[in-house]
């Protein structure tokens, strides 16, 4: 989804009135808010531009074997155009990547809790029947909607349509992004939402909660009853209802948390650390593990993460955090979920220190570390800078062959160590 994140010609805004279909105007005490205006395309090269008029015309035939009708295909697709800006953004890599602190100092802001508590108390009986229908708490849903557009102040201003049509036309996943342009091409189909007023982000994320096109399709309701399912407007009832369907339909417990920030033992055995080992949280209790702050550990099934390594804080994990990981599979994300939503209920945040004195590392580090990593025979997924499940495992292996602390955490003193 999101998980996870500029443009249309003026010409075809004037269209916007007679087209069918809905627009960014919501009913209730959400309406008379000004429809988003897109951004504009920026100019492409002739080439380019040629390239992607002739996919348009060479895809039509797929379109319409998925059950795309010609009126809606020739419809729609009139308004793609090759985004330069989406192919930039599609091949951009960050220079450095954020620590985990960094990334839940941001996602956990003051402003964001605050933010966030406000629109509970707007929103207190829209959300309360969310939670009746799906047994997602309102704390979660809002928690989901902060992160992923700031509570709609980020929707994005892209046109689904040019964007996706570029990604699946000259993108690095073409493939990927030619069932997300058949799944956008349903849902205006359907009647959800006209072509030019189809907004969201480079890649294809729309509306509050930034669900991908085929998400969308399986997931999103309306529920409001007013026979839309309306992601894109002022009004986010569907939008956060459709996440918390998303979340319930994707293992979400109802009455149950996500999982608690927890103590370690002396002398706790680190390989246990990671999503890899479940056990039930009273194995976890009788291992000594307590929870912070006090109280008994939350019940269930569940593993231990330390996503700072063994000098940060620990966190055990039950079924509904791997829900949120649904969602976005990034455990900083799912965690800054958490905590937002602890914080918007008015729980405590994360008590733990982080070690902060850590160097960042830069993506030619990273990738320097599962180079090595790979030439000692720990390590063999793809050299690509990005540190999942296995570099971690791959880390704490080799960890264990030295004698450190196996704890999966992969710093600059790990690449030190792995360069003598």
């Amino acid at each position: 989804m999101s998980i996870s994140r500029i443009f249309l010609s003026t010409a075809l805004v004037g269209a916007l009135a007679s087209c069918a279909g809905p627009t960014n105007r919501a009913p209730g005490a959400f309406g008379g808010a000004a429809p988003v205006v897109p951004a504009a395309i920026p100019a492409a090269s002739p080439g380019d531009e040629a390239g992607l008029q002739g996919f348009v015309q060479s895809f039509r035939p797929r379109a319409l074997s998925a059950g795309v009708s010609a009126t809606t295909y020739d419809r729609a697709m009139r308004i793609a155009r090759y985004n330069p800006d989406v192919i930039r953004l599609d091949r951009k890599q960050a220079e450095f990547s954020r620590p985990v602190w960094l990334y839940l100092d941001s996602a956990v802001s003051d402003a964001r809790i605050g933010t966030g508590r406000e629109k509970s108390a707007q929103l207190s009986s829209t959300l309360s029947a969310i939670e009746a229908r799906y047994g997602v708490p309102r704390e979660i849903v809002l928690a989901v909607w902060g992160m992923e557009s700031n509570f709609g102040a980020n929707r994005g201003k892209m046109q689904i349509i040019p964007s996706l049509a570029t990604l699946a036309y000259d993108g690095r996943r073409g493939e990927m992004f030619q069932n997300q342009l058949i799944a956008a091409l349903k849902i205006i189909q359907a009647g959800d939402v006209a072509p030019e007023q189809m907004l969201g982000s480079w890649a294809g994320a729309m509306g509050h909660t930034q669900f991908m096109p085929t998400s969308y399709l399986e997931y999103a309701v309306d529920f409001t009853g007013d026979g839309r399912r309306d992601i894109w407007s002022e009004n986010p009832t569907d939008a956060l209802a459709s996440t918390a369907a998303y979340l319930a339909r994707n293992g979400w417990q109802r009455g149950q948390a996500w999982g608690a920030e927890v103590q370690l033992p002396s002398g706790f055995s680190m390989g246990q650390i990671g999503k890899g080992t479940r056990k039930s949280t009273a194995t976890w209790a009788a291992q000594g593990v307590t929870r912070i702050g006090g109280g008994g550990l939350p019940s269930g099934n569940g593993s231990i993460i330390m996503p700072a390594g063994a000098r940060g804080p620990a966190f055990l994990i039950l079924d509904n955090f791997r829900s949120l990981l649904r969602y976005n599979n990034s455990d900083n994300y799912a965690l800054g979920v958490s905590f937002l939503g602890e914080r918007i209920a008015g729980r405590p945040g994360i008590q733990g220190a982080w070690p902060r004195s850590d160097r960042p590392m830069s993506t030619a580090e990273r990738k320097e570390i599962q180079q090595r990593l790979s030439a000692k025979g720990f390590y063999d997924g793809e050299i690509d800078g990005l540190f999942g499940s296995g570099t971690m495992e791959a880390v704490a292996a080799y960890q264990r062959s030295i004698g450190a602390t196996p704890d999966g955490y992969p710093t600059s003193i790990l690449l030190d160590q792995l360069r003598r």
